[in-house]
């Protein structure tokens, strides 16, 4: 009688279990070399990435004759593959970049993206030509806001304007986003504002010879043609978004109830938007062929209506933008439709590795941005979970209403009750991280807007595609609009809800590298042994009690500074509402409102204490002086342990006090500061956490007119 060998328990044996999921880490492994190029302190010699490259390629092609030798050989080929990319892709960017304020001055440069927002324009110049600026240190892009009446402008257009030029603005706080490093990589070296009416002197010629050109013109003409036909509302911005990629118009109102509400992803196209795209269109291509005499029995009419979806859906990408999700959900969208032609089954885990492989490879840097991380997490868990469930999911659907009318209604929504809870899972470490918010009740809201966008507005913006080339587009947006309306009208409701948005401590670096490395082990693998990443995943989540909100903040000007009470009150030197930097740190910090410094006087014993010349902080046993004026130097130096100055010191305090003054915020940018219980004082400046790396700008003086 014949026996059945026992399954191998021992780690080895899993590992040799599920060896067809070791390509699946190739991509995990690229991103550990890109993740350490941009975790150096300093940039590498220009030979380093290529060298480390070319000795483990030589490595691996040794360790071949060894089978045990192989496999770590080439991890260590993928990942010296993933530094040097990284490396080669900073080298080949490196835009020049403003040194320092210029202006007011003339602008010249052709119009290479416009953006229209509620309150003004903001275009996009190329091959600028600056006054009083040498060719060799005028950036090749800016981004320049305009106010007022302005003439109309679309891409192509030759203008010029009188505008202040500054260069891109550093972190707001060490470890806070980084503008300078995502211009650097956009290839864009100033940004600034118009002090007057931009002048057209020359328009875009017909037939622009540029592919980007050509398509940029094509999103703003039809941009402007849904907000004609739906006029300056929500719905117009919101239809913008979804058919171009264009959320400049949508109102900040909007913007945030969809956030709070947990209905932002709705607005950024991503895997939802393609795959809707792509399966209406197949199957509308698919009927047409069938309804055709004859076709159906003698041609391939599903690889054909494959390939047409495969052109659509390109199509689709390029014109909403074709940002990091919407590229992922092509490249996957892509692979399932040419195993259509190919008469292959589609693998979505392996179709998701390859995805993520082909942006690491073209976009490096994208690796360390919002898009990237939540895009993938979600589409990494949803992938996993479905392969888990598959057949008890698909045993329990058949057991579910049989027959009755509402089965199918339903399954449908059970799925999109499951695929929020999935994907918001995989997605709240990443947005704690990046942005110290959850939405609480965003599975209520998906289980509403996601049937009216997926039934209702996608196929009618797909409609308006076709109308829009015989002019007719404003009878189908008209549909668009009422579903648009009718999502707003949930974000609104939900966020307004008590409770409605979480306020949540981001994770540090390495908690989110060790959840990340936990939960990739649990979705990547099949055997049992996958259990042992929810240790990763316990310990990222549990290094979140590490993390302690800053007691003090400076701007890299000195313009504003905060201090955090011990009740963990924030306060501002001068709020102001709307502001960037103050709501930027308001989310870090993980409150809702701060209070002006006004509002405390000078009586002794607070733990704040302010006039008209600073503040005074203390806690933790130090005394902290925050001057605002000179004038309040002379009483601060003698009485505080450490003054932090809007002005320059320069000498007034003794040597032994120590002091962070207005040279300090311009050389080393925004600081922030920790008091800890045994009376120590830690400091920390953007940067210094950022290191000596390309896109760091170091300040100079200012080139302003006379």
């Amino acid at each position: 009688m014949p026996t059945t060998r026992p399954a191998d328990r021992s780690l080895p044996g899993a590992l040799l279990g599920d060896r067809d999921r070791w390509p699946l880490w190739l991509p995990v492994f690229l991103a550990a070399g890109v993740g350490t190029y941009f975790a150096l302190p300093s940039e590498p010699s220009w030979w380093v990435g290529p060298g480390s490259l070319v000795l483990a390629l030589a490595v691996a092609g040794v360790a071949r004759r060894w089978p045990i030798a192989f496999p770590p050989a080439v991890v260590g080929l993928v990942v010296c593959l993933g530094f040097a990319v990284a490396q080669v892709r900073a080298a080949m960017v490196a835009p020049a970049t403003l040194e320092a304020r210029h202006g007011p001055a003339s602008v010249e440069g052709r119009v290479g993206r416009v953006e229209a927002f509620p309150n003004g324009t903001r275009v996009t110049l190329e091959h600028l030509r600056v006054d009083r600026l040498p060719a060799m240190r005028t950036p090749h892009r800016a981004r320049i806001r305009l106010r007022g009446e302005q003439p109309r402008l679309a891409p192509g257009d030759w203008v010029r304007v009188a505008a202040v030029l500054m260069p891109p603005p550093p972190p707001s706080l060490p470890g806070g986003f980084d503008f300078q490093r995502k211009a650097y990589f956009e290839g864009l070296g100033a940004v600034g504002y118009a002090v007057g009416k931009a002048r057209l002197t020359a328009r875009a010629p017909p037939g622009i010879d540029s592919a980007r050109l050509a398509v940029a013109d094509f999103r703003f003409r039809l941009s402007e043609r849904i907000r004609a036909a739906l006029g300056d509302t929500v719905a117009g911005g919101v239809a913008a978004a979804l058919m171009v990629g264009d959320r400049s118009a949508i109102p900040e109102d909007a913007l945030a109830a969809m956030r709070d509400a947990g209905l932002a992803h709705l607005l950024a196209i991503s895997g939802l938007h393609v795959g809707l795209v792509a399966g209406l269109v197949f199957f509308a291509l698919r009927a047409v062929l069938v309804a055709l005499p004859g076709m159906a029995v003698r041609w391939p009419i599903k690889k054909w209506a494959a390939l047409g979806t495969l052109a659509a859906a390109f199509a689709y990408t390029q014109a909403t933008g074709a940002t990091v999700p919407t590229q992922r959900a092509f490249l996957m969208v892509g692979l399932v439709l040419l195993g259509v032609v190919l008469d292959r089954k589609g693998l979505s885990m392996r179709g998701l590795a390859l995805a993520a492989t082909v942006i690491l490879l073209a976009r490096p840097e994208s690796l360390l941005g919002p898009s990237f991380q939540m895009s993938f997490a979600a589409t990494t868990a949803l992938v996993a979970t479905y392969e888990r469930l598959h057949r008890p999911l698909t045993a329990l659907a058949r057991r579910t209403g049989d027959g009755a009318w509402w089965r199918g209604p339903f399954l449908y929504l059970a799925g999109v009750v499951l695929t929020t809870l999935v994907a918001g899972l995989a997605t709240a470490p990443y947005a704690a991280h990046h942005f110290h918010r959850l939405a609480a009740y965003g599975v209520v809201a998906n289980l509403v807007a996601v049937p009216i966008t997926a039934l209702w507005i996608m196929p009618w913006l797909l409609m308006s595609y076709a109308a829009a080339a015989v002019g007719l587009e404003a009878w189908t947006l008209a549909p668009v609009g009422l579903g648009i309306d009718a999502v707003v009208w949930v974000a609104r409701t939900t966020a307004d809800l008590d409770g409605a948005v979480w306020r949540i401590p981001g994770l540090p670096v390495w908690g989110l590298v060790a959840l990340t490395l936990g939960g990739l082990w649990v979705c990547l693998w099949r055997d049992r042994w996958r259990i042992v990443g929810l240790a990763g995943v316990v310990l990222g989540l549990l290094s979140a009690a590490q993390v302690q909100p800053p007691d003090v903040l400076i701007d890299h000007r000195g313009a504003l500074m905060a201090a955090r009470l011990p009740d963990g009150t924030l306060t501002l030197s001068r709020p102001r509402r709307g502001g960037f930097q103050q709501d930027t740190w308001m989310r870090w910090v993980g409150v809702e409102s701060a209070l002006a410094w006004s509002r405390f006087d000078a009586a002794p014993g607070r733990a704040l204490s302010c006039d008209a010349l600073g503040c005074v902080l203390r806690r933790e046993g130090r005394t902290i002086a925050l001057a605002r004026d000179v004038a309040a130097l002379a009483d601060d130096c003698r009485s505080a342990d450490l003054v932090i100055s809007a002005v320059p010191v320069r000498g007034v305090c003794p040597s032994a006090v120590r002091v962070i003054d207005r040279f300090d915020l311009w050389r080393d940018g925004a600081h922030a500061l920790w008091l800890g219980a045994d009376g120590g004082i830690r400091v920390e400046s953007a940067n210094a956490r950022r290191g000596n790396r390309p896109w760091v700008r170091k300040p100079r003086r200012s080139s302003t007119s006379r």
